[in-house]
C-alpha cells in the first residue's frame, strides 16, 4: 500500500493506483488487469479466446503454460465446470478466475475511461501527457497569460486614473483653503471635532494606494519602510512628521500637512493636523520625515517593511503625535497593520502591550539612542 490506495497489477507488472473508492469491495483484496495499451486508441483490450492467463490463476496442466484442450470449450473460451479426473485444486483456481473474469468485465468501461485519462507512469510517479494534450495545453497557458497581462494593464490605468483624481481633489481643497473659500456642504470652522479628526486620519490610511510593481522592479520611494530620496521636496498638501516645540519647551513628533516650502531658505511651513491652521510651524528639512505614499506588499516585497525590533516612530492611536517604538510584528497581507510597542516607562518592561499602527503613520526613527 502507498499514499492509500492499493495497487491493482496487471499480467506484465505495470502499476496504477486504484479508481475504487475506499468503501468498495473491490478494494478488499488485490486483483489482476490485463496490461495498459500503450498505443491509440486508449481503449481496455479483450481477453485473448486462446491460451489466456492472468498471473497465478495460470492453468497448470499442459507444458508451456497453455490450457489443456479438454479444459475449454468449442470457441476456446474458459472453462464452465470442471472436468472429470480434474484435480480439486485446478477446480478451485477454475472457479476463482471466473468470478475475476465476470468483475473485470464489468469494470471495461470505467477502465476504459481511466485509461484514457492516465497513459503510464515514469519512474517519478509523473504523468507523462501525451503531445495532443500537452501541445492543447500549451495553448491555453498562452491564451490565460495574455488575458491576465492585458487585465493586468486595465488595472492599473484605473489606478493611475484614481490616483489623479485624488491629486485634484487634494489641489482644489488646498487652494480653497489659501483663499478662504468654502463651499456650503463644508462650512468654514476652526476646529474639527476630535472624533471626526481620527475618522479622517483612519480613512487616509485605509485609502492609501497599495503598490503593484511589475516582475523583478523594485519598489519606489515613500513605499512603506523605503525612504525618500535626498533632493525630496514635499509637496504643499502632503502629511509629513514634524519635530516641533511643545508649550513646555520639550520637542515632539506631530502629524502635519505641508503649506509651502522656500527653496531659498530650504525650510517648510507645515500646519499642525490637530489644530486645522491655528499654529503654523516653520521648520528645516532635517525636522521633516514624509510619510509613505504608498502601501507595501508583504506577500511581494516584505524587503520594504520594516523588520521585526527595528526603532521606528508611530503614531499613538487615537492621537496625531508620534512616539518612539518597537516593531512587534509586520504586517502579513496588504490590508494588515503593523503591531508596534510603545515606549512607555509606566511599564515595567518600559514598552507598552502591542498595538496596531497603519503602515502610513510607521516611519523610521532618526534617532538611535534612547534618552
Amino acid at each position: 500500500k502507498r499514499r492509500g490506495f492499493d495497487h491493482i497489477w496487471c499480467e506484465v507488472g505495470v502499476a496504477c493506483a486504484s479508481p475504487f473508492p475506499p468503501a468498495s469491495p473491490l478494494r478488499r483484496r488485490r486483483h489482476f488487469l490485463p496490461p495498459p495499451p500503450f498505443s491509440p486508441p486508449l481503449r481496455h483490450p479483450r481477453f485473448s479466446p486462446h491460451g489466456a492467463r492472468l498471473g497465478r490463476f495460470a492453468h497448470r496442466g499442459a507444458a508451456g503454460g497453455a490450457a489443456p484442450a479438454h479444459q475449454t470449450d468449442a470457441g476456446g473460451a474458459f472453462p464452465q465446470r470442471a472436468q472429470p479426473g480434474e484435480h480439486p485444486e485446478d477446480a478451485r483456481a477454475d472457479a476463482g478466475r471466473r468470478t475475476k473474469v465476470k468483475k473485470f468485465r464489468g469494470l471495461k468501461g470505467i477502465l476504459g475511461e481511466f485509461w484514457g485519462f492516465l497513459a503510464h507512469f515514469d519512474s517519478q510517479n509523473s504523468i507523462l501527457v501525451s503531445p495532443y494534450y500537452r501541445t492543447k495545453l500549451r495553448g491555453l497557458y498562452t491564451t490565460a497569460k495574455a488575458d491576465a497581462e492585458a487585465e493586468c494593464n486595465v488595472l492599473r490605468r484605473a489606478l493611475d486614473k484614481i490616483a489623479e483624481i485624488k491629486s485634484l481633489l487634494e489641489e482644489r481643497r488646498i487652494a480653497a483653503k489659501i483663499a478662504g473659500i468654502y463651499s456650503e456642504a463644508e462650512p468654514p470652522r476652526k476646529t474639527m471635532r476630535r472624533g471626526v479628526l481620527m475618522t479622517l486620519l483612519q480613512q487616509s490610511a485605509m485609502t492609501l494606494p497599495l503598490w503593484i510593481g511589475k516582475p523583478g522592479e523594485k519598489p519606489p520611494p515613500l513605499c512603506g519602510a523605503v525612504p525618500a530620496a535626498g533632493d525630496y521636496v514635499a509637496k504643499p498638501g502632503d502629511k509629513v512628521a514634524a519635530r516641533v516645540k511643545a508649550l513646555e519647551g520639550d520637542e515632539q513628533w506631530i502629524l502635519a500637512e505641508v503649506v509651502s516650502y522656500s527653496h531659498a531658505a530650504n525650510k517648510y511651513e507645515v500646519d499642525d493636523i490637530d489644530e486645522e491652521g491655528k499654529e503654523r510651524h516653520t521648520l528645516s528639512r532635517r525636522r521633516i520625515i514624509p510619510l509613505p505614499q504608498w502601501k507595501t506588499n508583504p506577500e511581494t516585497d516584505p524587503e520594504a517593511l520594516f523588520h521585526k525590533e527595528q526603532l521606528v516612530l508611530a503614531l499613538y492611536p487615537q492621537t496625531t503625535c508620534f512616539y518612539r517604538a518597537l516593531i512587534h510584528a509586520p504586517p502579513q497581507r496588504p490590508q494588515d497593520d503593523y503591531s508596534v510597542l510603545f515606549e512607555d516607562t509606566s511599564y515595567a518592561d518600559g514598552y507598552s502591550p502591542p498595538l496596531n499602527v497603519a503602515q502610513r503613520y510607521v516611519v523610521a526613527c532618526k534617532e538611535t539612542k534612547k534618552k
